[in-house]
C-alpha cells in the first residue's frame, strides 16, 4: 500500500510539472523566412517552455524576443543575437531591402532591444550583433550543463522526469 501511495504521489508530482518547466535551446540559428518563425514561436509561446539562447540567434530567429515573454528567455555567455533589415529577392535575383517587413520585424522587438538597434543606426542590410554584457544586462543569465542539446522549437514528446529535473537545475532565477 505504501508503494502505491508513493507511486501515485510521484505521478502527481511529475504531472504537475507539465511542459512549463521544459526548455528549448537555441544554439546556431541563422534565421530564415519571417512567417515561419512567427508560426514557430507562437506554438512555443503557447507551450510554456523556457527559451535558452546559447549561441547564435540571427535574422528571423530574433523574433523570439518579441514572441516569448521576457521572463521565459535566458541567455548564456555564448549567446549572440544578430539583427538586420528584412529583404526579398529583387527582379535581378539580388537581395533588396523590404521596408514594410523591416518595420514589422522591428516592431516585434522589446523596447530595450529597439533602443539598442537605434543607437547603432537602425536595421540595415548590415548585421548588428548584440552579445556579452550588453545582452546579459537585458536578459537573465542561464547556465547549461555540458550535456544540454540543441532542440528546435517543434512539437516533440514530453520530456522524461529526469530530463525535467535536469532542465530545472539549469536555470538560475
Amino acid at each position: 500500500m505504501k508503494f502505491l501511495t508513493g507511486l501515485l504521489a510521484a505521478v502527481l508530482l511529475i504531472a504537475g510539472m507539465g511542459v512549463s518547466h521544459a526548455v528549448v535551446r537555441i544554439a546556431d540559428d541563422r534565421g530564415g523566412r519571417i512567417g515561419t518563425y512567427v508560426d514557430r514561436y507562437q506554438d512555443l509561446r503557447q507551450s510554456g517552455e523556457t527559451v535558452i539562447i546559447d549561441g547564435l540567434c540571427a535574422s528571423a530567429c530574433t523574433i523570439v524576443l518579441g514572441a516569448i515573454p521576457h521572463d521565459r528567455i535566458c541567455v548564456t555567455s555564448s549567446a549572440t543575437l544578430g539583427f538586420h533589415a528584412a529583404w526579398d529577392f529583387g527582379a535581378n535575383g539580388r537581395a533588396v531591402t523590404n521596408p514594410e517587413a523591416t518595420q514589422m520585424l522591428y516592431a516585434m522587438y522589446p523596447s530595450q532591444v529597439r533602443r539598442w538597434i537605434n543607437q547603432r543606426g537602425g536595421l540595415t542590410p548590415h548585421m548588428l550583433f548584440l552579445r556579452g554584457k550588453q545582452l546579459q544586462a537585458m536578459y537573465k543569465p542561464c547556465y547549461m550543463d555540458a550535456q544540454a542539446s540543441a532542440i528546435k522549437p517543434a512539437r516533440r514528446p514530453m520530456p522524461q522526469p529526469e530530463q525535467v529535473e535536469t532542465a530545472r537545475g539549469q536555470l538560475l532565477h
